[in-house]
């Protein structure tokens, strides 16, 4: 079953800024100043209306954004709380062994003795790595760091996760 999401979230709008119709953004991807190439995106639930960004500058960890259209704090306040997708094709460029996290939840992982272990069910992002929460049977979960030494290949084509555990990981 193929799970491919045609759209991304990168940002939350979390408040207005100025009476000019700018608005301050969380951003919720990894990189804050991929906003620098950003041309068009989309508010909220609508994916058929693209916006387009007129300037972008930043304050701290907020991403300060002039979207071409909203010109008053009037119009900026209507779209608060709202979050801002960008399409696939929008996305970053990702490198050889990077995946979108989007495309791989829901497949199925094997230890490297071809023993299957369950289903990617999440993946939890922190600052050292990323781990990988696997739903097996009887709703067990299991947290696998990820690292090359725990996860030796991912292959997002067969959609399946091959894991090298320690022993009591999977206890």
């Amino acid at each position: 079953m193929e799970n491919k999401l045609t759209h991304f979230k990168i940002g939350q709008i979390v408040k207005t800024q100025g009476l000019k119709g700018e608005v301050r953004i969380y951003s919720t991807t990894d990189d804050i100043y991929r906003y620098d190439d950003l041309d068009t995106f989309y508010i909220g639930k609508d994916l058929n209306t693209e916006y387009k960004v007129q300037n972008v500058r930043y304050k701290g960890n907020l991403v300060i954004m002039k979207i071409k259209g909203i010109d008053t704090v009037e119009m900026a306040e209507k779209i608060v709380n709202k979050n801002i997708y960008v399409s696939r094709e929008e996305s970053k460029e990702l490198d050889e062994d990077e995946f979108f996290i989007a495309d791989m939840i829901g497949i199925d992982v094997y230890t490297v003795d071809n023993k299957h272990v369950g289903v990617l069910d999440d993946v939890l992002q922190y600052a050292a790595n990323d781990v990988y929460v696997i739903k097996g049977e009887d709703n067990k979960e299991y947290l696998i760091p990820a690292v090359m030494k725990f996860v030796p290949e991912i292959d997002i084509e067969e959609r399946k996760m091959i894991i090298d555990p320690i022993k009591g990981m999977l206890d």
